[in-house]
């Protein structure tokens, strides 16, 4: 789950983390008033609120001199299809705005945490070259990023704070600022239980001062459940529909580009699944885990988000059965396409317990579905359906 900009900044603050004073802006015609609550005097910046990085090269971030401006900028961003290297071609649409009272930015840097798969531990990652895509500064300059590694008995360490201070070339006043901030963002990580937190930029004004000039919070979705102010802060306007509902049937599921739709039972087996897909030249229209214990009921309601997607010209159905047995799943696939009414191919390849079952079931169906022994033989036979159709 992600969450706005000016959304991070409310907890940030509650961490004692120093952030830009600014106001949500839900209509550009309150923009004015909302500059002037912040100050008399510019500069302010406007700020398009949309679920993606590098807003600001789009036109979605803009200082204003002026209240005149604020207006200007506020009525030309609303409402904006505002497309950047994350939103793909198609943008996304501008339906928030946050105001903010523009600082003096001395320098510019970055800082993220995250966790560390490798460590199992929460890592912050710096660097000097804020206001950068980092994944631009690993490749071209990788000797500009530091890690360092916290210990979760411990937590984040004066000595750590100041180590990061260090790297980042803050001095004097800046290093004790430092520290405390840095302390605030791993609070505000282990307490909300972050997959991410990122700031970028992390600037120091001209009086010596530190401030996240920008904020990126990543949520663990399966801690969510422990934070239902957390959950409230979901833009549902920001996600697609389809993972809307997939999300509210317990279904993992992520929308993709092409004509195959999946429906796996596992992570690892869906990723495996879309991977031979593509290797037998077709390509995945989602990613869908039904998860271990799907009934015929959720396989139904996976079928029916699969066959939302109006790019999808056929599916393919792979099983695992070890909690989820092969003859629910084979229940499932038929109750599905009889109320579904599936008029596009469909392969299902069954292993594990009852899979002869789960095979019979099918077969007796009188539903024009196909079986398929092993993945490879399911990926070429869903493949060769969809392009023989097409």
């Amino acid at each position: 789950m992600n969450i706005h900009e000016y959304q991070a900044k409310e907890l940030l603050r509650k961490f004692g983390v120093a952030v830009p004073e600014g106001r949500f802006c839900p209509h550009p015609a309150a923009a004015r008033d909302l500059a002037l609550q912040l100050s008399k005097e510019g500069p302010w910046v406007v700020k398009a609120q949309i679920h993606a990085g590098g807003r600001g090269k789009g036109g979605g971030v803009k200082v204003a001199k002026t209240l005149e401006e604020v207006t200007e900028y506020a009525e030309g961003m609303f409402g904006m299809q505002l497309v950047t290297h994350q939103t793909g071609p198609e943008g996304k649409k501008v339906g928030k705005l946050l105001i903010e009272q523009g600082c003096n930015i001395a320098t510019e840097l970055y800082v993220s945490l995250l966790v560390d798969r490798a460590t199992s531990r929460v890592t912050v990652m710096a660097s000097t070259e804020g206001g950068m895509d980092i994944e631009e500064v690993a490749a071209k300059t990788p000797e500009k990023i530091f890690n360092v590694d916290i210990d979760p008995l411990t937590g984040l360490t004066p000595f750590q704070g100041r180590q990061l201070a260090f790297n980042l070339g803050l001095k004097g006043k800046q290093v004790n600022k430092a520290v405390k901030l840095f302390t605030g963002l791993y609070e505000t990580f282990v307490a909300c239980d972050c997959a991410m937190l990122e700031i970028n930029p992390l600037v120091v004004t001209g009086d010596d001062g530190l401030m996240a000039l920008d904020a990126k919070f990543g949520f663990d979705d399966n801690a969510l459940y422990r934070h239902p102010e957390i959950v409230a802060l979901r833009d549902y306007d920001e996600e697609e529909e389809s993972e809307i509902l997939a999300s509210q049937h317990d279904l993992a599921y992520i929308a993709l580009d092409g004509e195959i739709g999946c429906l796996v039972n596992g992570a690892g087996l869906a990723m495996g699944t879309m991977d031979i897909i593509k290797h037998y030249g077709g390509e995945p229209a989602n990613f869908l885990d039904v998860g271990g214990g799907a009934n015929a009921e959720k396989v139904t309601r996976a079928f029916k988000i699969i066959l939302a997607d109006p790019n999808v010209k056929g599916i393919l159905v792979n099983i695992f059965g070890g909690i989820m047995k092969c003859d629910t799943i084979a229940e499932g696939v038929i109750t599905a396409a009889k109320e579904v009414g599936i008029t596009i191919p469909l392969v299902v390849r069954l292993e594990g317990t009852n899979v002869e079952l789960g095979k019979k079931m099918l077969a007796e169906s009188g539903m024009n579905i196909v079986s398929a022994d092993g993945m490879a033989d399911a990926a070429q036979k869903i493949v060769a359906a969809v392009k023989g159709g097409a």
